[in-house]
């Protein structure tokens, strides 16, 4: 069956800027695969978006608030020109040349707007519960209109009250774009976005205390962050690298000896463990979140008590009980682009039957 299918970008930041973090890639990658089966697809997003090879709509206005910035019980801000509410907007007056409209932004307003298109939406969520707001109107979305909720992976799910109604689809990477290092540097590797809820400052403490180089990447959101970690650690062996395209960042991440992920929150499955497992590239993370069905514990990384620098430190000096050909493997068993493509496209096929 052949889809005409208008994806909605997140409103946090253009395509290709990092502001959207792993959504970026998500919404690349999906997009990418649905074309290859022979599906139509418009990607619509913020002004500034680019893409090499997609068919991108750019809408101007104002970025949305990240929500993982908020707390529980913040109301709902739009800005004046939203660029959410102009991409909605345009979606409403283009909605009957589509057969579906899929949603990546983790915000209010396309969830409210669902029972008033004409065509359905699919809605992949990209985070666990954060808000009760936000909560509140994904529940009503998941009872009224089922099967409509997506998420990455179980953990994620079970942060809702509504688990059982979300379809768990776990994400997927085009492995041809990453390369297997099996013979790395000594550097260790960070990536994320440079924020509070990332904990790039535990990474930091293990790295100074084991004196093993670690390679930062990424977008540096929180400058006054970024700022204080380099005044709190100023003899740290850091190196930042800057935020990279994928195939420049896989030549780089391939050749580090394992990458730390230090969440303070729950994330919901990190697409950068996903590349440095296709680059043959150990994981040291938090026991927190998504990265507990992406680990597998003594094979391909070590799961660590959250917030322990002391932990990572210990993991580190555990490095070489590690399999990086492992790695590589789990990510061609379970993360290829064609096994996220069938979960996506088997998802977009019983919405389109309901």
């Amino acid at each position: 069956m052949y889809y005409k299918l208008l994806f909605m970008s997140t409103p946090i930041g253009s395509l290709g800027s990092g502001l959207g973090g792993g959504v970026e890639l998500t919404i690349s990658n999906i997009a990418k695969e649905m074309l290859r089966r022979g599906h139509e697809v418009k990607i619509v997003a913020p002004q500034g978006s680019v893409s090499s090879s997609l068919p991108i709509k750019e809408i101007p206005g104002e970025l949305q608030i990240p929500a993982q910035n908020q707390t529980r019980t913040e109301p709902i801000f739009i800005p004046k020109n939203s660029v959410l509410a102009n991409m909605w907007d345009y979606a409403r007056q283009v909605q009957a040349d589509y057969d579906l409209i899929v949603n990546f932004a983790y915000d209010w307003l396309p969830l409210y707007l669902t029972p008033f298109f004409n065509r359905p939406i699919a809605h992949l969520i990209s985070m666990g519960s954060l808000t009760d707001v936000m909560d509140h109107i994904i529940e009503q979305v998941a009872n009224n209109f089922p099967g409509t909720i997506g998420v990455h992976g179980q953990t994620q799910a079970a942060t809702f009250t509504f688990a059982d109604k979300c379809r768990c689809l776990v994400n997927g990477m085009d492995l041809s774009v990453y390369q297997f290092c099996s013979q790395p540097g000594s550097d260790l590797a960070w990536v994320g976005r440079i924020a509070p809820e990332k904990g790039l400052e535990d990474a930091v403490a293990a790295a100074k205390i084991t004196g093993i180089p670690m390679k930062i990447f990424g977008l540096i959101q929180d400058v006054p962050y970024w700022e204080k970690i380099c005044q709190e650690y100023p003899d740290a062996p850091i190196e930042y690298r800057g935020f990279l395209p994928t195939h420049e960042l896989q030549q780089e991440l391939g050749q580090c000896r394992a990458l730390l992920i230090t969440p303070r929150w729950i994330e919901a499955y990190p697409n950068v463990a996903l590349e440095a497992l296709a680059c043959g590239v150990p994981l040291i993370s938090y026991c927190r979140g998504g990265l507990t069905e992406i680990i597998q514990e003594g094979k391909t990384g070590f799961l660590v008590e959250p917030d322990s620098v002391q932990g990572l430190v210990e993991a580190i000096k555990r490095l070489d009980e590690l399999d990086r050909q492992a790695c590589r493997q789990k990510a061609e068993t379970e993360y290829s682009l064609e096994a996220m493509g069938d979960r996506v496209e088997q998802w977009f096929q019983k919405i389109m039957r309901n």
